[in-house]
């Protein structure tokens, strides 16, 4: 399952978002968007974990402070977007 990781403060790196939900189990892998020019973080990313292990962490971890900031986690809606931030082209038949 993916995971979105809303409200996440500009300091925080990935490996400090795979550590907090490595707690929950086997944290596949864990990404923060950045913007494209500046590089820097745009205060959330994604983490990919098994359903269950997803549903723990998610329920664990939404509404809880992390570095000054109150988390929003919950299961990933698709949206067209690619994990860069960027969309990615339809397919045409």
């Amino acid at each position: 399952m993916t995971i979105y990781v809303g409200n996440l403060s500009y300091d925080i790196r990935e490996e400090e978002l795979k550590v907090l939900f490595s707690e929950f189990g086997n944290v596949e892998s864990a990404v923060i968007i950045k913007d494209k020019e500046t590089h820097r973080s745009r205060g959330f990313g994604f983490v990919d974990m098994s359903d269950a292990e997803g549903e723990s962490a998610i329920a664990a971890l939404n509404g809880k402070e992390v570095s000054g900031r109150t988390l929003v986690v919950n299961a990933s809606k698709s949206d067209g977007k690619n994990r860069s931030g960027h969309f990615r082209p339809k397919k045409r038949y």
